[in-house]
C-alpha cells in the first residue's frame, strides 16, 4: 500500500503552476527549497483557520479515501477548503493504523506496537489540535498528556523532537522517497510539508527544525502521499484520513 511509482517529475510540473494563497495571516501554500531540494509547504495559524481530521462520509459510512471527495463534501455546506492532504500511516480498509481522533470522538485508539516498518521505528508520536493549541508529541508522553483533542493522528517516526532529530536518522542514510509530515513551529504554527521528490529522512526532519523552525514534527507518510489546493491535486492513491485547513 506505499509506493506505486516515481513523482518527481509530475510533482515538480504541478509544482511549477502552484501559487501562493493567504488571507491576511491565515493559510499560505507555499513553495520552498532548502538545500537543492524543493518542498510545498502549508502554514497554518490556528487563530484563522479551520484545521479538521476527516476519515469516514457520515452519509454513507464510507472511507472518503480521496482528497477531492472531502473537499467537494464540505464545499456543499459552504465550506471552502484552501488545503488538504494526507494523515498519517494507514491499514488495509483504508483505516488508520494509529490514533484517529474527529471531533473529540476517539475512533481508531493509540497503537504501542514495536515492530513493522516506519510507523513503530520509535520513539513515534501524535499529531493533536485542540482550539487554537496544537502539538506534536511522543506516544507515550500523549497518552499521559491526557490533552482531550478534538482531531488527533498517530504516526511514525516522530521527524523532530524537542529540536532533536530521531536518533535512527543520518545524513547518509539511503531511503529516498517522497515524504509528507507535520510540524508545530516556533512562532506556533502548524506546517504540513509534501516533499516535491524523494528525500531521506534526515533532510526531512532537518528543513523541518532548521528551515521551518519547528522543534517538533512528525512524519505522516511516504510516496503516496499527495496535497490538493482550489488549484492542484497531486492524488493517485486512496487515503484514511484527511486533512482539511479551510476559513
Amino acid at each position: 500500500m506505499r509506493s506505486l511509482r516515481p513523482r518527481a517529475l509530475l510533482a515538480a510540473a504541478l509544482l511549477s503552476a502552484l501559487t501562493a494563497c493567504s488571507g491576511a495571516g491565515g493559510l499560505a501554500v507555499e513553495r520552498v527549497e532548502a538545500g537543492g531540494r524543493l518542498y510545498t509547504v502549508a502554514v497554518v495559524d490556528l487563530r484563522r483557520d479551520t484545521l479538521r481530521l476527516h476519515w469516514k462520509d457520515p452519509a454513507t459510512g464510507e472511507p472518503y479515501r480521496t482528497l477531492r471527495a472531502v473537499r467537494e463534501r464540505m464545499g456543499r455546506t459552504g465550506q471552502n477548503v484552501g488545503f488538504a492532504t494526507n494523515s498519517g500511516i494507514y491499514a488495509p480498509g483504508p483505516r488508520p493504523l494509529g490514533l484517529h481522533v474527529e471531533n473529540g470522538r476517539t475512533l481508531v485508539n493509540v497503537n504501542n506496537a514495536r515492530s513493522g516498518g516506519n510507523f513503530a521505528l520509535l520513539p513515534n508520536g501524535v499529531f493533536w489540535v485542540k482550539g487554537e493549541r496544537a502539538g506534536v508529541t511522543e506516544t507515550q508522553a500523549y497518552r499521559r498528556l491526557n490533552v482531550a483533542p478534538t482531531y488527533a493522528t498517530q504516526s511514525g517516526p516522530l521527524l523532530v523532537q524537542g529540536g532533536r532529530l530521531h536518533p535512527a536518522f543520518n545524513r547518509g542514510g539511503t531511503s529516498f522517497k517522497v515524504r509528507s509530515g507535520v510540524g508545530v513551529c516556533r512562532d506556533g504554527q502548524v506546517r504540513f510539508v509534501v516533499s516535491a521528490g524523494p528525500v531521506n529522512f534526515y533532510t526531512f526532519a532537518v528543513f523541518f527544525r532548521d528551515t521551518l523552525g519547528c522543534p517538533d514534527a512528525l512524519y505522516l507518510d511516504g510516496s503516496i502521499s499527495a496535497y490538493a489546493t482550489p488549484g492542484t491535486d497531486t492524488q493517485f492513491a486512496d487515503f484514511a484520513g484527511i486533512w482539511t485547513v479551510s476559513r
